[in-house]
C-alpha cells in the first residue's frame, strides 16, 4: 500500500520512483520541504500545481534551486516546471516579506481610485510596487483582479482580501498586520 493509502501497482511504482529520485537533490532545508511535498502529493494525477502550492504554502516561495528536484520527481522537464511557475503570478521564486500586500490594478479598482491608494501604500510602507523592502519585512505587489470588483478598490494582505480600501483604512489594516508580525 502506498503512502496515499491506495493500493495499486501503478501508484506503488510512481511512489517508489518519487522516493528514489528525491535523494538525488543535495540536502538543504528547502529540498527537505520540497521532498515532503512530493511525497505527500506527488502520486496524484496532475500533481504539479498541488505540489507547487504546497511548497509555496510551506516555504513562502518556490526556490529556483529546487525546480530540477520537482521535475525529476514528477517526470517533467525543468522547462515545464519553470513554465508553470512563471505563468501563474501567484507563484513566487523569491521570499516575500512577513507582511505581503497585493494591490489590485484591474479596471474596476482603477476607476475607483486605486492609483491614489497605491501611491499611499508605497509612501506608508516605504516599498515600491513589485518589490520587497530592504529590511525584507514588507512586500508590495500589483495584481490584476482579486475578484472583488463590486467592492473596489481592494487589496490583499497576507492572503486576507480587503474591500473598499481607502488610504485611512489601509493605515489601520497595515498597523494591525505589522503588529501581528512585529515588523
Amino acid at each position: 500500500m502506498s503512502k496515499s493509502g491506495i493500493s495499486s501497482p501503478f501508484i506503488q511504482s510512481v511512489d517508489n520512483k518519487i522516493r528514489k529520485m528525491i535523494p538525488l537533490t543535495p540536502e538543504t532545508p528547502n529540498s527537505r520541504a520540497v521532498s515532503a511535498s512530493l511525497v505527500k502529493l506527488g502520486n496524484m494525477p496532475g500533481a504539479l500545481l498541488p505540489v507547487l502550492h504546497d511548497i509555496q504554502d510551506t516555504l513562502g516561495y518556490i526556490p529556483p534551486e529546487c525546480v530540477d528536484q520537482i521535475g525529476q520527481a514528477l517526470n517533467l522537464s525543468r522547462a515545464e516546471v519553470h513554465g508553470v511557475i512563471t505563468f501563474y503570478p501567484h507563484f513566487h521564486t523569491t521570499p516575500k516579506g512577513a507582511v505581503h500586500i497585493e494591490v489590485c490594478r484591474a479596471e474596476s479598482c482603477q476607476a475607483m481610485g486605486s492609483a491614489k491608494l497605491e501611491a499611499h501604500i508605497r509612501q506608508a510602507t516605504g516599498c515600491d510596487m513589485n518589490s520587497t523592502r530592504a529590511d525584507g519585512q514588507v512586500s508590495v505587489d500589483a495584481v490584476y483582479c482579486l475578484g472583488l470588483c463590486a467592492q473596489s478598490p481592494n487589496i490583499m494582505i497576507n492572503g486576507e482580501p480587503c474591500a473598499h480600501v481607502t488610504p485611512q483604512a489601509f493605515d489601520e489594516l497595515y498597523r494591525e498586520h505589522t503588529e501581528a508580525v512585529s515588523v
